[in-house]
């Protein structure tokens, strides 16, 4: 069976910090599996995995973000004019800044957490009603209708739209956030954010990482050894993204 989507994986000088940001930001609560590592999800009886979440683990890095906006972000759901600018404000709050990624005059407002990840609070919008805090999870490229193959191919969420400029896919239940590609340049730097997959129970990760592989997934080297439980692969436009073993 495919893998899915379960994590946004956020690199932080301060994973605590940033972790508590984004919890606040959603509405969701903070635990840690170990030093280094601060995973945000959901309350309310959530149970990881599960279609309905795409969760944030902040995991701790010796370097700050560099100066150039990241490939992947999250976008933020708002269900009217008063909850936008509630929202924004309630960021501001927590220790969000506004920041120019060149968007023009948008009705959506993009931001920035304590460390300059950026992401932005939409307008409402009908697509979104019902996904939860996070709308989507936005990934720029270089060709969206690549993309949405390979991650069709590669994952158990489903094309529901594709352009040259815009594709975006969902969980084939039909819940939580869309994951989207926007036509932009090329890489430039190693990815900030990136998603993690994993593999259903009873599958196979190193038959599942061939299977990527097959499909145009090359395999990545950033120091994590061998000991580590998950994969570091790049897709066919050297995003990067983890396939996670069981145990994590």
């Amino acid at each position: 069976m495919p893998l899915r989507p379960v994590n946004v994986n956020i690199k932080a000088l301060d994973d605590a910090a940033v972790g508590r940001f984004w919890a606040g930001a959603l509405g969701w609560g903070v635990s840690s599996e170990g030093p280094g590592v601060t995973n945000v999800e959901p309350g309310g009886g959530y149970t990881w995995p599960d279609a309905t979440a795409v969760c944030i683990d902040v995991v701790s890095v010796p370097h700050a973000k560099q100066a150039v906006k990241n490939r992947t972000h999250l976008d933020l759901a708002t269900t009217s004019a008063a909850h936008q600018a509630e929202l924004v404000a309630r960021l501001r709050e927590l220790g969000a800044t506004p920041v120019d990624v060149g968007q023009g005059d948008v009705p959506w407002t993009v931001l920035a957490d304590p460390e300059g990840n950026e992401f932005c609070v939409l307008e409402p919008r009908e697509t979104y009603r019902d996904t939860g805090p996070v709308a989507a999870v936005v990934v720029d490229c270089v060709d969206p209708r690549a993309m949405a193959r390979f991650r069709d191919a590669a994952t158990d969420w489903t094309v529901h739209e594709v352009s040259d400029d815009h594709a975006r896919l969902r969980s084939a239940e039909k819940v939580g956030p869309y994951l989207e590609f926007l036509r932009a340049g090329g890489k430039f730097v190693p990815d900030r954010v990136h998603i993690d997959l994993l593999a259903y129970a009873g599958d196979d990760q190193e038959a599942e990482v061939a299977r990527l592989r097959a499909l145009g997934a090359s395999g990545l080297d950033i120091g994590q050894g061998d000991a580590v439980t998950w994969t570091c692969l790049t897709d066919p436009e050297g995003h990067e993204f983890c396939v996670l073993g069981r145990s994590s």
